[in-house]
């Protein structure tokens, strides 16, 4: 669906960009390598999660070699608690190849060709630090541009994001495509919220043609319902001498490979004494919530696939988000920072 006046939407959005953007870190930047950093941690993950990794994470790796030469245990423990740990799996595979190429690559093919980078990343890295006009359609673009033209069609469709996607590379302002990314993303995460749209207070208000009807809460069409589940389980926290007893995922693993994890009910069922309630947590991933109770105990006997982890050290190894909640219940401020 064509958008009338479509040089009134860019410069409205620009402007208010301009006056109501976040002060984020990684907008102080043109170095490619920097805005690659956050863009792989903000895909499925808040800003306010972000902010203290993105900075740390620069600390430790602040160049392209730093990370391509790094310790694959030390970019995980780095990464841990952030979720989704293929992706930074995938950044030191990419990295790798970065640094062998001897530049970070300033075209959107050669970024889009790079492990864990797809459409969006390819296109937001090109246009903020490279000026090139690619949209980047995450889910932030696709609801504003599905409620700008109250488009019918199913969100969840791929006919849908690629009807959008190409409204999208139409409406992009040539001469600022990364502002004008950022700009439609910081809309989407602050004004067209997903439920309850801020729109006394947004810029494309007198454009959007879901407005206009008074339906902006009937979009984007979403057909399909996710199925959601929940999952209760109980997490040992068995110490003796300073240690902890720890189980580590293989590193053929379909999910957190390498990853630290403190023993489930099953594996210390008969080889414990003693079990007191510590605390509880929940926590998400995808469609499904896991409702987790922290116990403590004493060791009976140590199962085999058991290891003692000395407390001191627990910040050194990648912890898998649940360790790190079960551990903030047991108060070891240190192992999860």
């Amino acid at each position: 669906m064509p958008i009338p006046n479509p040089a009134a939407i860019r410069r409205a959005l620009l402007t208010w960009y301009a006056r109501a953007k976040r002060d984020l870190p990684w907008r102080q930047s043109r170095d490619p390598y920097a805005i690659w950093i956050s863009e792989i941690m903000l895909q499925q993950t808040r800003v306010a999660a972000v902010l203290p990794y993105y900075e740390r994470f620069l600390r430790l790796f602040p160049t392209v070699e730093k990370l391509a030469t790094a310790r694959e245990d030390d970019v995980l423990t780095a990464w841990s608690g952030l979720g989704y740990y293929s992706r930074a799996r995938n950044l030191q595979k990419a990295a790798i190849q970065i640094a062998q190429r001897g530049a970070f690559p300033s075209d959107y093919a050669a970024m889009r060709s790079l492990p864990g980078i797809g459409d969006y990343t390819a296109a937001a890295v090109a246009s903020i630090a490279f000026g090139l006009p690619h949209a980047a359609i995450d889910g932030n673009a696709l609801r504003v541009f599905s409620r700008l033209t109250a488009d019918p069609g199913d969100i969840g469709s791929a006919t849908t994001r690629n009807r959008l996607a190409a409204l999208a590379d139409e409406l992009i302002d040539r001469k600022r495509p990364g502002d004008f990314n950022q700009a439609v993303m910081e809309l989407g995460a602050t004004i067209c919220l997903p439920k309850a749209p801020e729109c006394s207070q947004c810029p494309l208000s007198r454009h959007c043609a879901a407005y206009q009807s008074g339906e902006q809460n009937q979009y984007p069409v979403k057909l399909r319902k996710a199925q959601k589940n929940e999952v209760s389980e109980t997490l040992f926290y068995i110490e003796r001498d300073g240690k902890v007893l720890f189980w580590r995922r293989d590193a053929a693993s379909k999910r957190l490979a390498g990853f630290w994890e403190l023993p489930e009910a099953v594996r210390v069922q008969h080889a414990v004494d003693g079990a007191q309630y510590v605390g509880k947590f929940r926590h998400t991933i995808v469609n499904t919530t896991y409702r987790f109770d922290v116990v403590s105990a004493a060791a009976r006997v140590v199962p085999p696939d058991l290891v003692w982890v000395a407390k001191d050290s627990l910040h050194r190894l990648p912890l898998s988000t649940t360790a790190k909640k079960a551990l903030r219940c047991i108060n070891l401020p240190r192992a999860v920072k």
